[in-house]
């Protein structure tokens, strides 16, 4: 099913890319399908297979009339090929497109005490630096962690914690 979702997401981009509209297609795809994560009823009305693709689409139009023609016409065509319950995976995908092509990279920054902003933005800018990409940074508290900070670039995570220092020890004791 991810592999459906990845195929509607890359050519709706490449719709949305020649059009010139990634940033709006993003901004509603991404709110549409926030809107239906959060609402259960509308899950219901929108995956279900007891309402006909007529009435979906006639829902939707009346639900989201002001949203760019592009993106109406994506969500009919995911009702019409009945690939509604996708519509969450497609979001995501797209997204992920998108960070890809305005080269972001996302950096979460987890510390055990809250850190000021400048020092949070300082190791933004040096991940930048290195990587020669724009950071999109976010930071948040974890108070498990003890102490130190753990790092996570894109895929990757830099753990200087000292939970993680301590589970390393722990490991060594037990294989002595």
């Amino acid at each position: 099913m991810e592999e459906i979702a990845t195929v509607y997401a890359r050519s709706l981009f490449e719709v949305a890319k020649e059009a010139g509209k990634l940033d709006v297609v993003r901004e509603q795809l991404g709110a549409i399908a926030d809107a239906v994560a959060a609402d259960r009823d509308l899950q219901v009305f929108l995956f279900s297979p007891y309402f006909s693709s007529a009435e979906k689409k006639d829902g939707l139009e009346k639900a989201i009339s002001d949203a760019d023609p592009m993106v109406v016409n994506f969500l009919e065509l995911l009702v019409d090929n009945h690939r509604m319950p996708a519509l969450m995976r497609v979001s995501r995908s797209y997204d992920a497109l998108w960070k890809q092509e305005n080269n972001l990279l996302p950096v979460r920054v987890t510390s055990a005490v809250e850190l000021d902003e400048e020092t949070v933005r300082n190791i933004g800018e040096r991940i930048g630096e290195q990587t020669g990409r724009r950071v999109e940074l976010s930071s948040s508290v974890d108070a498990d962690l003890l102490g130190g900070i753990v790092v996570r670039v894109g895929n990757s995570i830099i753990d200087a914690s000292i939970r993680n220092r301590l589970e390393q020890l722990r490991r060594q004791v037990a294989r002595s």
